[in-house]
């Protein structure tokens, strides 16, 4: 099952080489939320989450083996068609124009290097993993510190907590002991949360000058550890794809073949490698079937959070009915243009919030100020209350 995104040359595009690398992020993230879902009905399925990093760690550790032990690929480059070739710099001297030209020779990986790969590839980020947590733990409690201030003294004022000496040497030495594991867990956590960004921003840095550098065509080393261990990634022509497949069955023909014992073991030692050997041929297709689908239940379930919590669009509501005429109150004129006060065309027209109705600005602003009311509905109003209109009906 082989992606192919394009270019030219045996030489993977930028494109190629970020979406390999990504891959095994997105795998965990689905598997992670798979068995998120299926520990809601098995509960015990939650001690697999509880060792997250160990289960992902293990499992990575076998389809990199097994991957770069048949393809001398990781398992997410050979999804797209790649290959992992040793670089050795062979010198070639013309006699002719007495010229040395320095040439790159690409062969494939020795033993060392898988291993190394392996270790690059599953080892070191699992450290990574294991630290990134550490220091997440030692921030919350420093900032939970900050904010409520240290709550344990135990270590600086056993004396006092414990009641003295005679209680102290009645705990035995197990408590000292774990006091000792203890105050040399949180030394240990402190010297990561004091280190680790530094080594976090370094890798980053040297992770993005590389991935820089490759996109200029300026290396032909993706990351530092490729550099290392001086390997390039290169295109799997269809000849090493053929290749592959014949090494595969030699290797699979050569391990049946070193079965022993009596003929029922060997029926089912045969069985349970043809099994193997079936879950290894489909691991590729059903593990990015599962990242695809991890991909649209997450959209999906994405969409529906912001459905439901989307806030309900009610329809305005209605206005206000208009205020009524007091029978005490001036009479409204029939011409709605005129002041209801001088019924004369209005000028510099102006309104009494209260109860909407426009007058003339110097009558309605002499009326308020001698009866602190609205002279149609009686309501009570200030000149506070008067705003000046600049477009009349």
């Amino acid at each position: 099952m082989l992606f192919q995104v394009g270019g030219q040359g045996t030489r993977p595009t930028f494109f190629e080489m970020a979406a390999a690398q990504q891959l095994p992020a997105s795998l965990r993230a689905a598997l992670t939320y798979s068995i998120g879902v299926l520990a809601l009905r098995r509960p015990f399925l939650h001690k697999i989450l509880d060792y997250e990093d160990e289960f992902f760690a293990l499992l990575m550790l076998v389809l990199e083996s097994h991957s770069l032990r048949i393809t001398d690929a990781s398992f997410s480059e050979s999804l797209y068609g790649l290959r992992r070739r040793a670089v050795k710099i062979k010198v070639r001297k013309d006699d002719a124009l007495l010229n040395s030209g320095d040439r790159l020779h690409h062969s494939g990986l020795e033993k060392r290097q898988k291993v190394l790969s392996v270790v690059f590839l599953v080892v070191l980020p699992y450290f990574k993993s294991k630290l990134h947590s550490v220091y997440n733990k030692e921030r919350e409690a420093r900032l939970q510190a900050s904010l409520w201030g240290h709550g344990e003294e135990s270590l600086d004022n056993l004396d006092y907590i414990t009641g003295g000496e005679d209680v102290v040497v009645s705990m035995g030495t197990s408590n000292a002991d774990r006091s000792i594991r203890t105050h040399l867990m949180k030394r240990i956590q402190k010297i990561v949360g004091a280190c680790y960004p530094w080594i976090h921003a370094s890798c980053e840095g040297l992770s993005f000058a590389y991935q820089l550098l490759y996109l200029l065509d300026a290396t032909g080393f993706y990351s530092l550890g490729l550099h290392a261990l001086n390997i390039q990634v290169c295109r799997a022509t269809g000849q090493e794809l053929m290749d592959t497949s014949s090494r595969i069955s030699k290797i699979r023909n050569q391990e049946r073949t070193r079965l022993r014992g009596p003929p029922w073991l060997k029926a089912v030692q045969g069985a349970l490698l043809s099994c193997t050997y079936t879950v290894l041929d489909y691991a590729q297709t059903g593990l990015i079937a599962a990242v695809f689908f991890f991909k649209m239940m997450e959209w999906w379930y994405q969409s529906a959070e912001e459905r439901m919590s989307a806030p309900t669009v009610y329809p305005p509501p209605p206005p206000p009915p208009p205020p009524k005429v007091a029978k005490e109150g001036i009479p409204l004129p029939p011409d709605k243009t005129l002041c209801p006060l001088c019924s004369q065309k209005r000028a510099n027209p102006s309104a009494v919030t209260v109860s909407g109705f426009v007058f003339c600005y110097a009558c309605i602003f002499k009326y308020v100020s001698q009866y602190k009311r609205c002279p149609v509905t009686l309501m009570p109003a200030t000149i506070d209350h008067i705003r000046r209109l600049f477009h009349d009906m």
